[in-house]
Formats: C-alpha cells, structure tokens, sequence
C-alpha cells in the first residue's frame, strides 16, 4: 500500500522508534496533567502501604499484598510509589506528587480523559497507517518521573507475545523531555534481534510474584541516543527496541501518558505474562 513507502514508516522500521512531533495539542496535555492532579488528591494510600510491620511474617505479608496490587493492577487505576516517601504509617514525607512515579494500568479504559486520548481519531488513524487490523489496547501509565532512572530494557520483556513483533508503545510527553530532565534513549535498529529476557508470573508459592527468565546484556552505552522531545510530543516504540531514561537532574519535571498496542490478529498474548485480561477488562480494539 502507499502507506508502506511512506519516508516516516520506513524510519520506524529501520530504528525501531519514530519521533512524532506537536503530534497532541498543548490543551490535550494540560486536560492530563490536570485530571491526574484530581486522581491524586482523591487518592486512598494503599492497605500494604501502612503497615508498620514489626516480624517476618508481616514484613512478608506486606510484601504479598504489595505484589498482589501490582499482579491485580491490569484492570484498575492503580498508584505506585518511589521508595522512601512514606513513613510507615502511609503518610508522605513530601508533596503527594512528588511521591508517586506511576499511576497504572487501565487508565485508557476507566477515565474519560485518558480514554479519549487513546482512542483519539489521530491515534486510530496512525494505527490504520502502520497497517495494525485488529489492535487492541492492553495496558496505559502516567509516568511521573521524578528521580530515577529506567535502566536499558526492551517491552516485550514484560508483554510477550508469540510472534514477536505485535506490540506497540505510544509515549506521549506532557511536559517538554530533555536531557536533564530524563528523555528516552535508544538504540536505533535493536529491535530485530529478538528478546534477551523475559519477566514471567512466578509459580503460586513462591516468595516475589514475578521473575525474570534470561539475562539483560550488557548494553554499550555510546550506542543510544537521546530523543528530546517537546510537549504533545508523540514516540512510538517498537516492543523490541532497547531504551532507557536517564535519572532526572534538574528541577522540573518530567510527565508522561503511554499506553501500549498489541496487533491481535494471528498474536497469542502468553499466559505467563504478569498482565492478564480479565472479565471485567477484555483488552479494548483501538478502533472505535
């Protein structure tokens, strides 16, 4: 099809990840960084949150419960938080804000704003252009970053499909995303390789909820690069590129709505992965 020849298509496949500029309206932004502010300030601090526990046991049953949230979290709007910013009585030691580095999974399918966003006219259309038939999306995050950094990984290690290849992330920056305050870097052309690791559902019994299977390589730092990016600025991420974020050095910061696509049709979603649909939460088409 005509598409396929497009210059910007071509660019995708050949590095694994496409720049889309001015791709969402600066109004489009702020109606999410200003829903988020309302989900926050209604926010309940979670049950494993304020335990103060004082024996092994408890220590482990808070961090079952911890791990349940996560493994539960695919059809709900979950909050999670940076380490260090509660005490243990679940109160914050600093601005709410500041304390949570992502709000998951399922934003796109329970909140009117986000839910809009993902299914925008101009998201579809892009999933027409790629070629996606059956897309469906399967999880979303408001990705705070504050401080930390998001060491070298590729998605499909955490949304294995079989085949390879039919997962599509959409990272939207809210704020501008430079090099101080943590843009992505990749690696253009990783993602024909295939996947090194894979974080799997651990056996019922076992003492963490998940695990990884496989070995993350040693990746060659000089081989990324930094993809600033302004506000309404639009990455799509092919789920075997490598990337990373870099620790947020300045002062501002850093917001972020990404979901992820998987291309449903001849695609087996693996039982193993740690995200599940549920009754109550088919993975949604993209297409309305």
């Amino acid at each position: 099809s005509g598409v396929d020849q497009s210059p910007r298509l071509f660019q995708f496949h050949r590095d694994g990840f496409l720049v889309l500029e001015q791709f969402f309206s600066a109004e489009e932004c702020d109606s999410m960084r200003s829903q988020i502010q309302r989900i926050v300030a209604g926010m309940e601090v979670p049950p494993h949150c304020r335990t103060a526990f004082s024996t092994r046991e408890e220590e482990q049953l808070q961090a079952q419960g911890s791990s349940d949230y996560f493994l539960t979290s695919g059809d709900k709007i979950r909050f999670f938080f940076e380490k260090g910013v509660l005490d243990e009585k679940g109160n914050f030691l600093m601005p709410k804000e500041k304390s949570i580095s992502k709000i998951g999974h399922a934003l796109h399918a329970y909140d009117p704003v986000f839910k809009q966003i993902t299914h925008s006219p101009k998201v579809q259309d892009l999933g027409r252009k790629l070629g996606l038939e059956r897309p469906v999306v399967v999880q979303s995050m408001y990705i705070f970053k504050s401080l930390l950094a998001v060491t070298p990984h590729q998605d499909a290690t955490f949304l294995h499909t079989e085949p390879l290849g039919r997962i599509l992330g959409f990272w939207i920056a809210l704020e501008d995303a430079t090099q101080e305050n943590g843009c992505l870097w990749f690696i253009p052309g990783s993602h024909t390789s295939g996947i090194t690791r894979r974080m799997v559902r651990a056996a019922s019994g076992a003492s963490t909820c998940v695990e990884f299977v496989g070995s993350e390589p040693a990746y060659d730092d000089k081989q990324f690069i930094p993809l600033p990016i302004s506000k309404g600025g639009l990455i799509l991420i092919h789920g075997e590129v490598v990337h990373k974020s870099e620790l947020n050095s300045s002062e501002s910061s850093r917001h972020a709505f990404t979901f992820h696509v998987m291309e449903a049709k001849g695609t087996t979603w693996s039982k193993e992965n740690w995200l599940q649909p549920t009754p109550e939460l088919p993975f949604p088409s993209l297409y309305t």
